[in-house]
């Protein structure tokens, strides 16, 4: 009989993410968390189930819900603060060891394999997740009621080794680009306010 128990406990610690915010805001402003992220994450890749009929969307669908899992502890380190030196991966999947503990081998195994697979791009279904977390990430920040100083010139290049990925991903790219230049150009008067809190000044997200 399965440990009920164990999952219970793994699901409150994978709670965490709820209240782990990112360094992108939603369009009211308030700082998006890693859950809200990784949920849309998911939803995208699902519309374009019908692209990709050669994958395995249920290993897609679980890699988006797994991808940012190791953040549930420590949160989310956007891209402009990353040190290339020392990169974040690593802590990351000390991390998701902590929140993994306790499962079943079987589940433990399970989960830690769809996360190895995704930092590592190892699988055809694990690339399609990176290149569509990149975009997500980026479509956000065109939606974002954001800091005045926000650098959407970053987000031009951001993520492009993975958003490269094939002809789909390189059309949706050149249409959040296309949104990402038309922020750059307007000076929209709801981003002369402030947005309040801690991730203020974090531009970018990882």
């Amino acid at each position: 009989m399965r440990n009920r128990s164990s999952l219970l406990a793994f699901l409150e610690k994978a709670g965490r993410l709820k209240d782990m915010r990112r360094s992108a805001y939603t369009s009211e402003g308030k700082a998006e968390s890693v859950a809200e992220h990784s949920w849309r994450l998911a939803l995208f890749a699902l519309l374009l189930r019908r692209d990709y009929p050669g994958l395995d969307m249920a290993e897609v669908l679980a890699l988006c819900l797994i991808h940012d899992l190791g953040e549930a502890l420590h949160g989310d380190i956007p891209a402009v603060e990353q040190d290339p030196a020392a990169p974040k991966s690593a802590e990351e999947r000390q991390d998701l060891l902590t929140v993994l503990g306790g499962l079943p081998d079987e589940e433990h195994s399970a989960l830690l394999r769809l996360w190895d697979d995704y930092d590592q791009a190892r699988t055809p279904e694990a690339r399609l997740v990176k290149a569509l977390d990149k975009l997500e990430t980026l479509l956000q920040h065109t939606e974002g009621r954001n800091p005045p100083d926000f650098d959407y010139a970053f987000n031009l290049n951001y993520g492009r080794t993975y958003t490269d990925l094939d002809a789909v991903t390189r059309e949706l790219r050149a249409l959040i680009d296309a949104g990402t230049r038309q922020r750059m150009s307007a000076a929209a008067p709801e981003e002369q306010e402030a947005v309040p809190g801690p991730s203020a000044l974090k531009d970018q997200s990882a």
